[in-house]
């Protein structure tokens, strides 16, 4: 067997590119193959791959931890699968194999790519490319495919499965969970867009696998046990919601999204996975935004709630001056700033010096300053509209559409256009001439979240330059979307883009996807009086959690005249704490406690690192009325403590025990109540960790947060 050796290549803060390695470099590598196998293997995770046995070009012979027997995949794993021109191909297909080469990415990802094409004399005429990576120290295999279009005429491209096995799971004895990984589901499951985490999870044997889509917003499916034994990861499917199709042109090659598994044994807790192997591969590997920027928003305030579009000059300054003594340091001015949606000219009647000296007051009390636009909407009444009405979504009927609504006063701008360039010009010079540092984008692109007729989705022109239909339109508007997010960040690297689950496409909805290319994501609208709103957004947080970073987590609208604010604060700190309302009615006393918690916030940041951490409370499950519950946000990475809250919501308990999960066993630590950083006491690291320590809240609805650091 002919060895091929890969560089280990340091972490660093891009996006993962991939690119080719030399056939015979130094160094040790995760790859080797020959003519009739290729052998990945990082120490933790092994998978063999069979090329051109048994008929097939290619497929998983073995997939087991590395130097172990127990094997997680079954006989007649097919790979992927794809349709070209309507024909079906899968590794088991007319395919042969061409060649290995060894890759890489910035991220310390290290494997190798197989290209495969259809043999000669058959139809389509196409290349495959299945790339795979793993990471160091991590049971994590990652994986995408690419096509190219070798024939002389266009190719169509459907129901792509980038990844395709066969498990050694028990179907009877298994769960998949779906919806982030928090519901249990028994049979045949399919995953939409809820899912970029699916765990598959065998009682009986007390390991499973988690199945990682990152396929953006609504393009996602993810299936277990349609068949008894198969699981697949890949894109929708034509007759469904929301249909994938790719047009390919000769010579013309795509590239499908990632996607990953990662494999566990010996534990009978799914999410354990999830908070550990997967939580670490997303933070250190996948590219996040959040991982990528060096300081990490702890508090962030919004007009929205409950002025709505009334803002001007004079209460900006107002609110800008009460929101700085809480402790803000992203101050973000909602809608009603604009003329109009499209042109986005400064409404001279409420700010009659424009934006620059409002921003800079803002900047000069501490705070950085933050702006609302709507990512793809125009007024019908728009300079842009009128003079570009080609940029723009048509319906089945052929007819300018507003897929956020359906008000046709207003119209949804086409991505794949030159509405692209207008979009990115008001953004950066909104940054350029006015400071801009935050922007929430919001409202509907591709679809929306609160109109359910699916056919208002997409774009069904045919003459834009991107897209040939609708079907073909769907990932090409989210690709689009990431691809601006990337062209801000390379003009402007530290602006804050905030993406809205309205901008994703529904209700409550983030991914990878999103994470790779936006730092956050305004998940919610809750207006519920507190403590039923902050548990709603506790709630909300858990459920998307460990499957997403809590730090993307923007959920609002919890405000800070509230007399229970503190309730909403603490709360909102186990995601990224973001906070409306009106804060000139807080008394000086009240916004100095908020200000104190800010303050800790910040200390604990820098201490601790946190931001990018956060894990289940053993014994602490979904946040609900008449219970306890609570998170923590420790650092993994080094094992030097980090924050983590409990809250009793009406539960009849005044005392529970809390085990902290993510400690070094063999250390001392010391446990202090935030934010006064009073002593609880100090503590070996295994008692910590096995046995916890007791808490008391004597209020029925009440919380506490501590700090927990190595002594």
């Amino acid at each position: 067997m002919n060895r091929v050796l890969i560089p280990t290549i340091g972490i660093t803060v891009l996006l993962p590119v991939l690119r080719a390695q030399p056939p015979a470099a130094a160094g040790a590598g995760f790859a080797s193959w020959n003519d009739s196998a290729l052998i990945l293997d990082n120490g933790m995770v092994r998978r063999v791959i069979s090329l051109g046995e048994g008929g097939k070009a290619v497929s998983t012979d073995s997939l087991t931890f590395s130097g172990s027997k127990g094997q997680f995949i079954g006989d007649g794993t097919p790979e992927f699968a794809l349709e070209a021109d309507g024909k079906t191909l899968t590794g088991s297909a007319d395919l042969e194999s061409t060649g290995c080469r060894a890759v890489s990415d910035s991220l310390q990802g290290q494997g190798a790519a197989l290209t495969l094409r259809t043999r000669p004399g058959k139809e389509p005429s196409l290349e495959v490319e299945l790339t795979w990576l793993l990471y160091p120290g991590l049971p994590v295999i990652r994986k995408r495919l690419a096509v190219r279009n070798t024939g002389t005429a266009d190719l169509r491209l459907e129901a792509v499965d980038m990844e395709v096995l066969s498990l050694a799971l028990d179907v009877v004895h298994s769960w998949s969970m779906g919806n982030y990984a928090r519901n249990r589901h028994l049979g045949p499951f399919v995953g939409n867009w809820e899912d970029c985490a699916v765990v598959v999870h065998d009682l009986r044997e007390r390991r499973g696998m988690v199945l990682g889509n990152e396929a953006p917003g609504v393009m996602k499916r993810t299936t277990v046990f349609l068949d008894g034994h198969t699981a697949t990861i890949g894109l929708t499917r034509t007759g469904g919601d929301y249909p994938f199709r790719k047009w390919l042109k000769p010579g013309e090659r795509w590239e499908s999204p990632w996607c990953f598994t990662a494999i566990y044994r010996d534990s009978a807790d799914p999410w354990t996975v999830l908070n550990g192997p997967v939580s670490d591969f997303v933070r250190r590997h996948m590219g996040t935004r959040l991982a990528a920027i060096p300081q990490k928003p702890v508090f962030v305030y919004n007009t929205w709630n409950p002025f709505r579009t009334n803002v001007d000059e004079r209460l900006i300054g107002e609110l800008a001056a009460a929101a700085a003594k809480c402790g803000v340091e992203e101050f973000v001015i909602d809608d009603g700033w604009q003329l109009n949606y499209g042109d986005w000219q400064i409404d001279r009647r409420k700010f009659p010096r424009g934006l620059k000296p409002v921003f800079d007051h803002i900047a000069s009390l501490g705070m950085k300053p933050g702006l609302w636009i709507s990512l793809a909407s125009a007024d019908t009444s728009s300079t842009v509209f009128r003079e570009h009405p080609e940029w723009f979504v048509r319906n089945r009927e052929g007819k300018f559409s507003n897929l956020h609504s359906g008000d046709a006063r207003r119209v949804t701008a086409c991505m794949a256009t030159g509405w692209y360039n207008h979009i990115e010009s008001v953004i950066l010079g909104l940054v350029r001439e006015h400071g801009l540092a935050y922007v929430k984008l919001d409202l509907s692109m591709v679809t929306s979240a609160y109109v359910f007729d699916r056919n208002i989705s997409g774009c069904y022109a045919s003459g834009h330059p991107l897209h040939r239909d609708r079907e073909e339109s769907f990932l090409v508007e989210y690709q689009r979307c990431m691809d601006l997010f990337d062209d801000l960040h390379r003009e402007a690297p530290n602006l804050f883009i905030d993406c809205t689950f309205e901008t994703w496409g529904a209700l409550q909805l983030i991914d990878y996807a999103l994470v790779k290319h936006a730092e956050g994501d305004w998940l919610s609208n809750i207006e519920e009086p507190m403590p039923w709103g902050s548990l709603r957004a506790r709630n909300l947080a858990w459920s998307r959690t460990p499957a997403v970073p809590a730090g993307a987590l923007v959920i609002g609208n919890l405000t800070l005249d509230d007399p229970s604010r503190e309730t909403g604060l603490l709360s909102l700190i186990g995601s990224l704490p973001v906070l409306l309302g009106d804060p000139r009615k807080i008394p000086d006393s009240e916004s100095g406690k908020l200000r104190q918690w800010a303050d800790w916030m910040r200390a604990m940041e820098k201490k601790h690192g946190y931001f990018l951490f956060r894990q289940d409370l053993p014994g602490f499950g979904e946040p609900m009325e008449g219970h306890w519950d609570g998170w923590a946000r420790i650092n993994t990475d080094t094992g030097s403590g980090g924050i983590f809250g409990v809250f009793r919501q009406g539960g009849s308990e005044t005392e529970r025990t809390v085990a902290l999960p993510g400690l070094v066993s063999e250390r001392e630590y010391v446990i202090r109540r935030g934010p006064d950083g009073e002593a609880v006491g100090h503590f070996a690291g295994k008692e910590l960790v096995e046995k916890g320590f007791r808490v008391r809240l004597s209020e029925k609805y009440s919380q506490a947060l501590f700090e927990v650091e190595e002594r």
